[in-house]
């Protein structure tokens, strides 16, 4: 395997998290869930997610399955769910509602990417590039791959062929750091690609795949 030369991100639930606020507007404030709850959530669905792409049967997104947990547990009215699902998977899907920032993920960046070339590939709406911007990290990559410019989705490995080829490196000097194992980490084994999860939720803390929970974390990771 060459040297590791390049590093590629992830965006959402990686270096951006959700505006929960924003996202969940549809539903009243006093229901929304805890982070505690949200992140349990978010094990749930990413176990049952995965279970499904490795058996080739996911019928439906991730978020899709994420809200409708979210919703079963409100216990809405089947009509008003429906409506209510359509709006939380309207939300999630604007990148714009994907602005939060932990501390210290800007710094980190700045140390990994003075040794290191790095980038992002992302499934977005064609404007992650400017999210980052106003989030003030955008300046740290040196190209930006999204799949609603590039017109493929991770797990296919055109986006990762196209966000290479951007950066004119090879799969086997690359690594992908991101947070869903059947999207991310097998995404980009399958394109040739180093992987490691950045899994903050704690979804795979029993599996043996490489894993971090957080950017700093993954600089220590990527010292040893």
């Amino acid at each position: 395997m060459a040297d590791r030369r390049f590093i590629f991100f992830d965006v959402g639930n990686t270096l951006l998290f959700p505006n929960r606020a924003r996202m969940l507007a549809p539903i009243s404030i006093d229901r929304h869930p805890t982070p505690e709850h949200w992140q349990a959530l978010e094990r749930r669905t990413k176990t049952e997610f995965d279970q499904g792409m490795q058996a080739g049967r996911v019928d439906h997104g991730f978020w899709w399955t994420f809200h409708n947990y979210l919703l079963a547990e409100l216990d809405e009215d089947a009509g008003i769910r429906e409506v209510l699902l359509r709006e939380l998977l309207q939300n999630t899907q604007n990148s714009a509602n994907w602005d939060q920032i932990l501390p210290g993920t800007r710094e980190a960046l700045d140390r990994i990417g003075a040794k290191l070339r790095i980038a992002v590939i992302s499934n977005a709406d064609g404007k992650i590039e400017q999210v980052l911007s106003r989030c003030g990290i955008a300046d740290c990559f040196e190209s930006i791959t999204d799949s609603g410019i590039v017109g493929f989705e991770k797990p296919r490995p055109e986006i990762f062929e196209a966000a290479l080829s951007a950066m004119n490196a090879h799969a086997d000097e690359s690594l992908y750091v991101g947070d869903v194992y059947s999207v991310d980490y097998v995404g980009a084994r399958n394109a040739g690609m180093q992987a490691v999860l950045l899994d903050v939720a704690g979804a795979y803390r029993d599996r043996h795949e490489p894993r971090v929970e957080s950017v700093e974390q993954l600089e220590t990771w990527l010292r040893q």
